[in-house]
C-alpha cells in the first residue's frame, strides 16, 4: 500500500494547475497542434490546453491531477507527487490563467478562383486520383483557399449547409499542418453519404481520399466519413443519416492509437446502433502511405488487413 501523504490545499492547487504541455514534453510525449489545443500523438482523442484536458471519445476531461491519474494509471497521491516533484529536479511551469472566450461563429475561408495548387498537391504528392478530387470539388466540399492556398475539406449538415472545415497545407517544402476552422461543429466533418448500408470511417480526409483511390469500384454507393481527429460525433451523425445502416468499417491508422480508438468506437456503435463493425487496417501506418508506396512499386496491388 502506498504511504498516505497529507498534501495541503496549496500543494493540491499547485499540482492541479501545472501546464500539461510542459509536463508531457519533458516526459517524452509527442504533441500535435490542433487549433488552440495540442493533441497527444499516442492517443489522438485527447487534447490539452494549459492545465486542462479533454477526451473527445469518452467526453471526459478535467485538470492536471485527473489527467496524470488517467494517463499514467496512478493514484491521486502518486499523481500529485509527480506534478509537484517536476522532472530532473526542475519544477513544471504553471499554466497561464485561461481567459474565458466567447464561442466564435463558423465561417469558411475565402475561395480561390482556381484549384491548381490543391490538384497538384493531392495528385503529385499524395497520388490521389483526379476523378476522386473532382467529385468532391464539384460537390463544393473541397476547394483551395484564397489567402494561403490550403486545401479546405468541408463538412455539411443535413441541409447541405457548411458547418465544419479542415485546412491542410499544400506546400511541398517546410512544415505541413492541418487545422480545423474555428467554430466548426464536430458532428459535420468531411463525408460522402451513399445509398447502401455500409459506412467507412477514417481519421483524416487524406486517408478517405486515398482509400477511394485504392478501392474505387462503385465507391459512391457507400458512405464515408473523415472524423478530422478521432471524435465519435461525426460517426453517430452519419449513422443517423443513413436510411438503413448495416455495417461500420473502422479504417483508422494501424498504430496503437488507431487500435485503441477502433475498439472504443466499435463498442459505442454496437451499444447505440446495434450493428456489426469490422476493422480494416492499411498495410503500413495509414492509407496514404499504402497508396504512395503502391505508386513506387510496379505491378503491385493494394493490400489491407481485415480484423
Amino acid at each position: 500500500m502506498n504511504e498516505y501523504i497529507p498534501f495541503t490545499d496549496e500543494q493540491k492547487h499547485q499540482a492541479n494547475t501545472v501546464d500539461l504541455e510542459d509536463f508531457l514534453l519533458r516526459r517524452g510525449e509527442r504533441l500535435i497542434p490542433s487549433g488552440h489545443d495540442k493533441r497527444l500523438a499516442s492517443d489522438h482523442s485527447v487534447t490539452i490546453r494549459g492545465s486542462e484536458w479533454f477526451d473527445h471519445e469518452t467526453r471526459q476531461g478535467g485538470h492536471a491531477i485527473d489527467f496524470v491519474r488517467m494517463h499514467e494509471g496512478c493514484s491521486f497521491q502518486e499523481a500529485v507527487t509527480k506534478l509537484l516533484n517536476g522532472e530532473q529536479g526542475q519544477a513544471f511551469r504553471p499554466a497561464k490563467e485561461r481567459k474565458s472566450e466567447p464561442p466564435k461563429s463558423f465561417a469558411l475561408p475565402p475561395v480561390h478562383h482556381s484549384m491548381r495548387r490543391v490538384y497538384a498537391y493531392l495528385m503529385k504528392q499524395r497520388h490521389i486520383d483526379r476523378d476522386i478530387i473532382t467529385h468532391f470539388a464539384r460537390a463544393g466540399t473541397l476547394y483551395e483557399d484564397a489567402e494561403y492556398h490550403n486545401a479546405v475539406f468541408v463538412g455539411t449538415d443535413e441541409h447541405g449547409v457548411p458547418r465544419h472545415a479542415q485546412k491542410r497545407s499544400t506546400n511541398s517544402q517546410g512544415k505541413a499542418f492541418k487545422l480545423n476552422v474555428e467554430g466548426s461543429d464536430a458532428r459535420y466533418s468531411f463525408h460522402h453519404l451513399g445509398m447502401d448500408g455500409e459506412l467507412y470511417i477514417f481519421e483524416a480526409p487524406i486517408d478517405l481520399l486515398s482509400y477511394l483511390t485504392l478501392y474505387s469500384a462503385d465507391w459512391q454507393r457507400h458512405s464515408y466519413v473523415a472524423c478530422c481527429g478521432t471524435s465519435y460525433e461525426p460517426v453517430r451523425w452519419m449513422l443517423t443519416q443513413m436510411a438503413s445502416p448495416e455495417t461500420a468499417y473502422l479504417c483508422l491508422d494501424s498504430d496503437q492509437a488507431g487500435q485503441r480508438v477502433s475498439v472504443r468506437m466499435a463498442e459505442l456503435i454496437h451499444t447505440e446502433f446495434g450493428i456489426p463493425t469490422q476493422r480494416l487496417t492499411p498495410e503500413l501506418k495509414d492509407w496514404n502511405e499504402d497508396l504512395c508506396t503502391l505508386q513506387d512499386i510496379p505491378n503491385r496491388g493494394p493490400k489491407m488487413r481485415m480484423e
